[in-house]
């Protein structure tokens, strides 16, 4: 009786929320989502996360609210935000009513929710952490109320063997057992692993997933789990979209920001999603204490992270000291002050503009790459001694690295359609050697492949 009455309440609530979706989520959604179901190819005049936290500044700076552009008199609002945005871009995509409709109706039939930074459900957690880097949408399945609880974050590995799958499940059950959500990102391995382990032992897991929401939410295997309030699985991403590696780097620091702590299974060291999310806490969100497996196999990925800062999980926990030691025991990293008053009162985590300060030309660049790709790159601003400034792809490491992050984004926005290395390297203005180094480089990371009909590169 009291799993028929779970159910119902969040089927009920799943349709009060899509049926009462707030005038500003309806304004994010015409800008930034697909709204075609993954079934064609999204506009391309779509914003991107970097094009919205712009036009978000924009509107904060003229005291206005997303809400405001699809008001009756929102002329003087969208020729205020030309500077930013053309407004005939905005325009087009507010004018998508008809899609924005059908997509809510085919949410609707799979009990699939979503809001926005606008809503007070949206978990403050986020806005705490990630401030306007938080996700400006969020889709999810399930009692939407279990995502902004807190929990333990387990992440790891796809490739995992039989022992780091029961490591992994034995730590969903300790956390079970001790009253705490496991929150991981549902792909296989660890993740789901973790997840079922707590789930069988009657406890609450978080999926906060890459891509393919909708495919998710309607997989046999998690229905009961979801119907009874016990799962939960969201996602920053179109529920229909499908897999994205810039995608899959951006939500690991989602995961990070819904949890108390984290610990890392295991990681292949220097590369992977695993690694690169758990470093950039460890160097530069600090969101959350950042823990490790110190027990079974050695592993070169773990032992660097430990290098890094990464604490020793103390793996002898049982589950009635567990939520002690997160809440007191653990170390703990400071938080973003100054919550958000609505959906982008705020800055990003870091330094606040982190465009201010680039020239015209990578400004260019930067709004060709989203626009393309999808993602926000992110850059910092550095100050030299003699007051000029000095901007890079903000990825904590050295100089070569940091240049090779940058042009990864512009290659990826070029190769849309298969081209030559001559016709990249001409189109980056560098020589040719430099651009077949980077395009090898892509060609090993998987990202891209080499055609021969017609002959060039391509995502």
């Amino acid at each position: 009786m009291a799993n028929s009455t779970q159910q119902a309440r969040n089927v009920d609530g799943a349709r009060r929320m899509i049926q009462t979706l707030s005038p500003d989520t309806q304004a994010i959604l015409l800008l930034t989502a697909p709204l075609l179901a993954g079934r064609a190819r999204p506009s391309s005049d779509l914003l991107s996360p970097g094009g919205y936290k712009r036009l978000a500044r924009r509107l904060r700076e003229i005291q206005r609210r997303p809400a405001d552009l699809v008001a009756s008199d929102s002329g003087d609002v969208l020729r205020e935000c030309n500077a930013v945005i053309p407004s005939d871009r905005l325009e087009r995509l507010l004018s998508r009513g008809f899609l924005l409709t059908q997509a809510v109706e085919r949410w609707q039939s799979r009990a699939i929710w979503v809001m926005s930074r606008a809503d007070a459900e949206y978990p403050r957690q986020l806005k705490d952490r990630l401030r306007d880097d938080a996700p400006a949408l969020l889709y999810g399945c399930g009692d939407h109320m279990l995502v902004g609880r807190g929990g333990l974050a387990v992440v790891g590995s796809r490739n995992a063997d039989d022992w780091l799958l029961e490591y992994s499940a034995r730590l969903g059950r300790l956390a079970a057992g001790a009253g705490l959500a496991v929150v991981s990102g549902g792909a296989k391995g660890v993740d789901l692993a973790a997840m079922r382990g707590a789930l069988l032992a009657g406890g609450v897991a978080v999926g906060v997933l890459a891509d393919s929401l909708e495919k998710a939410a309607m997989n046999r295997d998690n229905r009961a789990s979801l119907m009874d309030g016990r799962l939960v699985l969201c996602s920053p991403y179109d529920p229909g979209a499908g897999f994205n590696v810039g995608n899959a780097m951006q939500r690991n620091k989602v995961i990070y920001a819904l949890s108390d702590a984290a610990l890392v299974a295991n990681a292949d060291l220097g590369k992977g999603g695993t690694w690169s999310g758990a470093v950039e806490q460890l160097e530069k969100l600090r969101l959350v204490p950042i823990y490790v497996r110190s027990t079974g196999a050695r592993s070169a990925g773990l032992d660097g992270l430990r290098a890094k800062g990464g604490l020793a999980w103390p793996e002898s926990l049982e589950p009635e000291g567990l939520r002690s030691f997160l809440r007191t025991d653990g170390p703990r990293h400071g938080l973003a002050a100054d919550p958000s008053l609505f959906d982008d009162s705020v800055g990003s985590v870091g330094d606040g503009d982190t465009t201010r300060g680039l020239p015209a030309e990578a400004m260019e660049v930067r709004e060709t790459a989203e626009s393309a790709y999808g993602e926000s790159i992110e850059t910092t601003v550095e100050s030299r001694p003699d007051g000029s400034v000095d901007s890079a792809v903000d990825s904590g490491i050295g100089p070569a690295e940091t240049l090779f992050a940058a042009a990864r984004e512009a290659i990826m926005a070029l190769l849309s359609l298969p081209m030559k290395d001559s016709d990249v390297a001409e189109a980056l203005g560098i020589q040719p050697v430099q651009a077949r180094a980077w395009l090898q480089r892509l060609l090993e990371e998987g990202v891209i492949e080499r055609k021969t009909r017609p002959a060039g590169y391509v995502r």
